[in-house]
């Protein structure tokens, strides 16, 4: 410790070696806390950084989700309307097939 020694001379020397001593602990003092003041900001810095990099990923990760989720449902709208195109087309082509069958066999009946 460095406090020790003038602390002692002051002990033996007078008053001037224990101001000067007293002085040199605040000082120590004051430089340390200045110090742990400074890597404390830092750390809060680095961890405001650190939190908004998360929180930027996460809204990245959503959103890509979302317009995924957005593209599909527009896809399946797509493929519903072209199903029931092809629904109707088909239901068409049945009744005609039907009135085709139905003329087919009334035209045997009155033949008979």
């Amino acid at each position: 410790m460095d406090g020790a020694k003038p602390v002692a001379a002051a002990a033996a020397g007078g008053k001037p070696g224990l101001e000067e001593a007293l002085l040199r602990i605040v000082h120590q003092h004051h430089h340390q806390s200045h110090c742990q003041r400074q890597q404390t900001e830092r750390a809060k810095k680095d961890a405001l950084r650190s939190a908004a990099r998360v929180a930027d990923i996460l809204v990245d990760t959503v959103d890509g989700g979302v317009q995924e989720l957005f593209v599909n449902e527009k896809r399946i709208e797509i493929e519903a309307r072209a199903l029931l195109r092809t629904v109707a087309r088909y239901r068409k082509q049945t009744d005609q097939w039907l009135a085709a069958t139905n003329e087919i066999n009334s035209i045997g009946l009155e033949g008979n």
